[in-house]
């Protein structure tokens, strides 16, 4: 039975589609479809289907270099995927085209042994255009952190206030660089995206990713946002998912490195996988990057990042990019145990570790994820990675996770069967 799994009240994807709706078409556009950065529905849907592939337009960014060579390969093998059907978590056999279109998916790439599969787009994505990345984001912020662990460069079991002497008084004042990786920190800090009052919204008007109305007193940059953070509960208890630690890592990597994040991505990573197009981040008003969730990369580059990842941690060209002593202890993973204290019914078994969620599932697959949809999911023995970017329009990936983690597996699966 063909069961739609999805909560009743969402809206037709085809008809709110950037094209179906309109979104700054024209020139100008009329009124009714601009998209500016002072309009509190700009990120909300049905106009995030254009916002998520335009951000540099509403906000500040930092770039972040690709450099001078020649972009990897990304050959093609394009088979048809549509049909592959698997059970939805809940209840209901859908076909993976099916998957695509009922989560609102602006793009998607499959890469096999290194080979396209499947590329297609939606919304207002295309090839060459970056997407939001949201918290996808913070795998990469991990997998630097974890580069320069390997290198002797960063000691993860040191203190917080060791690189950061600034939050001594603040929850982090006790914390251990580890526990800031694995986010096992006790602050106060809400991510609840239905309560208008969570700490996520202080946080996103801090970095100017939403208006400061007139008469706004409250803290106008990252750096300032983190030094109010206060303690709640005891670090190193169980994970909890919170933005704002992988924020504060963000600011130890510029403290160990004397790099911006936009560089030190560029540097260690972007120019040595041989991305295609710049990235770039969101910045705040004084150009401290988002790296909770500011980064935007084209879905081809953020697969040949993924592809990276799959080969050890070796870029095309042969480069090893990312140390293995570095690769390893991401995919390795956490302690099950500790992230089963955080209740994610549809993560049953998995953990967390550098900023990856790894799913201990038999491939030994592992994920990069993002609100509203965004997800880089490598799976070492199918020798599979896809590369996925949406406009959902509810934030929690736990209305994605029913259809997109049977889908990927169920593909994987019938890669490996040739």
């Amino acid at each position: 039975m063909d069961l739609d799994t999805s909560p009743p009240a969402l809206p037709d994807p085809a008809a709110t589609s950037v094209g179906a709706l309109g979104w700054m078409q024209g020139f100008p556009p009329p009124a009714d479809k601009l998209v500016t950065f002072d309009n509190p529905e700009t990120a909300a849907f049905p106009r995030s289907r254009w916002t998520f592939s335009h951000v540099r337009e509403m906000n500040p960014t930092a770039n972040v270099w690709r450099g001078p060579g020649a972009p990897s390969p990304l050959p093609a093998a394009h088979r048809d995927i549509d049909g592959i059907e698997f059970e939805a978590i809940g209840g209901g056999t859908l076909s993976f085209a099916q998957m695509v279109e009922r989560t609102y998916a602006d793009g998607i790439l499959v890469l096999h042994r290194g080979h396209v599969v499947c590329e297609r787009y939606a919304g207002a994505l295309t090839p060459e255009r970056p997407h939001l990345a949201m918290s996808v984001t913070k795998s990469f912020v991990g997998t630097l952190a974890a580069i320069l662990a390997a290198e002797g460069r960063l000691d993860t079991t040191a203190p917080v206030t060791r690189y950061l002497p600034e939050l001594a008084a603040t929850a982090y004042g006790d914390a251990s660089v580890r526990q800031v990786l694995d986010m096992t920190i006790g602050v106060r800090y809400s991510e609840d995206y239905t309560d208008p009052k969570a700490e996520i919204w202080d946080y996103a008007r801090a970095g100017g990713m939403r208006v400061q109305e007139p008469g706004y007193a409250g803290p106008k940059t990252f750096y300032e946002f983190l030094s109010t953070l206060k303690k709640e509960g005891e670090h190193g208890q169980g994970f909890a998912y919170k933005t704002v630690n992988t924020e504060v890592l963000g600011w130890i990597l510029r403290r160990v490195s004397g790099l911006s994040l936009a560089d030190l991505l560029s540097q260690k990573i972007w120019r040595r996988i041989g991305a295609e197009q710049d990235a770039y981040f969101m910045v705040d008003r004084i150009g401290t990057e988002s790296g909770g969730g500011g980064l935007n990369t084209t879905l081809r580059d953020l697969a040949r990042f993924g592809e990276t990842l799959r080969c050890g941690g070796r870029a095309p060209n042969g480069e090893q990019v990312i140390p293995p002593a570095a690769l390893a202890d991401i995919v390795g993973g956490g302690d099950p145990a500790d992230f089963a204290k955080a209740a994610y019914p549809l993560l049953s078994g998995w953990s967390y570790r550098n900023m990856w969620w790894i799913t201990h599932n038999p491939h030994g697959a592992y994920m990069a994820r993002g609100i509203h949809g965004q997800s880089l999911y490598v799976d070492p023995a199918a020798e599979m990675v896809i590369a996925r970017y949406a406009a959902h329009p509810m934030a929690p990936n736990g209305v994605n996770d029913p259809l997109t983690l049977p889908a990927f597996h169920a593909v994987a699966e019938a890669l490996m069967r040739g």
